[in-house]
């Protein structure tokens, strides 16, 4: 399975249908307690049966949608160039491999190609912004202990 994207921007009826569907399938879900479940496509008559956790994740997709947000879904084994990768973590790809050649982050080649698993690529953005985090906080601390903030 390839990366999925829905980047472009909604319309304002796009995103007031992803709102309704989104609150009414969240009431929907919280009676569904069996793996599997049955539904009717209205236009066709088709009854489909899913795993109640394509559901789930269908209501998180009209969550993202009804707040204007793009979506990607990405299955977790997928590997990156490293052009995606950069693009993923907001930097350059020279940086990029950079991070690479350093062990910042792990990758292996395909050829004379080099390729990181998403989901490290994923993991590492989360810990720079927890870093990123964590270094404003102190900053916060040092300015307040300064007298940097009236109170």
């Amino acid at each position: 399975m390839e990366m999925v994207e829905i980047s472009k921007s909604l319309s304002k009826a796009e995103q007031r249908i992803a709102i309704k569907s989104h609150k009414t399938l969240s009431q929907i879900l919280d009676h569904v307690h069996s793996p599997m479940t049955e539904i009717e496509i209205e236009e066709t008559k088709e009854k489909l049966q899913i795993p109640s956790s394509a559901l789930t994740l269908l209501n998180e997709i009209l969550k993202a949608m009804s707040q204007g947000k793009p979506i990607s879904i990405v299955p977790v084994a997928t590997e990156v160039t490293t052009q995606k990768a950069a693009e993923i973590l907001g930097c350059s790809r020279p940086h990029l491999v950079k991070l690479l050649e350093s062990g910042e982050l792990d990758f292996f080649k395909v050829g004379k190609h080099r390729r990181i698993k998403f989901e490290d690529v994923v993991n590492y953005k989360q810990k720079i912004k927890a870093e990123q985090k964590r270094r404003l906080v102190e900053m916060m601390h040092n300015d307040e202990e300064l007298g940097g903030y009236d109170s």
